[in-house]
């Protein structure tokens, strides 16, 4: 099983990315689940062709305890999505949200039922706060990636999230696989995403260019990889796919959770 997270800055096209991705490993005949960690609930969008999905925390208000079957949906080529949710506007802690949300999954077993070839765990890049870095920190996701571009503050949040990565190596967690290139046509933008990842201490693992297809795809509330399969933004998401799923680790299990402090100091 490969255990893959993609972080990034709000805006910078992670979800599309990582929707992507997902989209293409599916469509080469391997069983995904992505799951969202953003409290705006907006990462599996793309693939389930829905606003607004139902999610963790939704039916826990709701319900008190969830059932698989209201939480992970199906979405393109037979991928399974979730999505985490959070608190309701101006109450509680998305961090928390996230927390609870994962366990939940933990004690339904999810992994173990749908056995997925591979994870992607779409997540706001803000490891600030415990519940942002538990994909990374708590034996989840295996392998990060980060989604930026020659945007200063893309960049800059793309050596926040490196560093958390490499403060939790000590501990066995995840390992940092590099840097995706969204590009926003930003001047020198090459130079400015290859000067950083240098910093770092990390490469650029892929480039990928900007089309108008994904905008064309995102009004039609489709990937690309699905909306339009024979274009070539779609070719540039299937090699991406590759090029992570190559680099990753296949590791044995699911989700593995662990009851240690999660650094996330809200009481809400």
């Amino acid at each position: 099983m490969r255990r893959i997270a993609i972080y990034g800055k709000g805006g910078i096209g992670k979800s599309t990315t990582s929707s992507n991705v997902t989209d293409a490993l599916a469509e080469s005949g391997l069983r995904v689940m992505q799951i969202g960690c953003d409290p705006k609930a907006d990462s599996t969008r793309l693939l389930t062709g829905t606003d607004r999905p139902v999610t963790v925390l939704d039916i826990m208000r709701a319900k008190g305890e969830a059932e698989l079957e209201d939480i992970v949906r199906e979405g393109r080529n037979g991928t399974l999505c979730v999505e985490c949710g959070g608190p309701r506007p101006g109450t509680g802690c998305a961090g928390r949200g996230i927390i609870a949300a994962f366990e939940e999954l933990e004690r339904l077993e999810a992994m173990d039922v749908y056995k997925p070839d591979v994870i992607v765990y779409d997540v706001l890049g803000d490891v600030v706060c415990g519940g942002f870095a538990m994909p990374i920190r708590n034996g989840y996701a295996r392998d990060v990636f980060v989604v930026t571009s020659g945007e200063m503050m893309s960049l800059y949040a793309a050596h926040n999230i490196a560093t958390a990565v490499d403060g939790f190596r000590a501990d066995g967690y995840a390992r940092f696989g590099g840097l995706i290139q969204n590009s926003r046509n930003v001047e020198g933008e090459d130079g400015l995403v290859d000067r950083a990842a240098q910093e770092i201490g990390t490469e650029v693992v892929y480039r990928v260019p900007r089309s108008p297809d994904v905008q064309s795809c995102e009004d039609r509330r489709t990937t690309v990889v699905s909306g339009m399969p024979d274009s070539p933004q779609a070719d540039e998401y299937r090699r991406l796919a590759k090029v992570l799923l190559e680099r990753s680790e296949d590791v044995s299990g699911g989700m593995s959770l662990k009851t240690q402090d999660y650094g996330c100091d809200c009481n809400d």
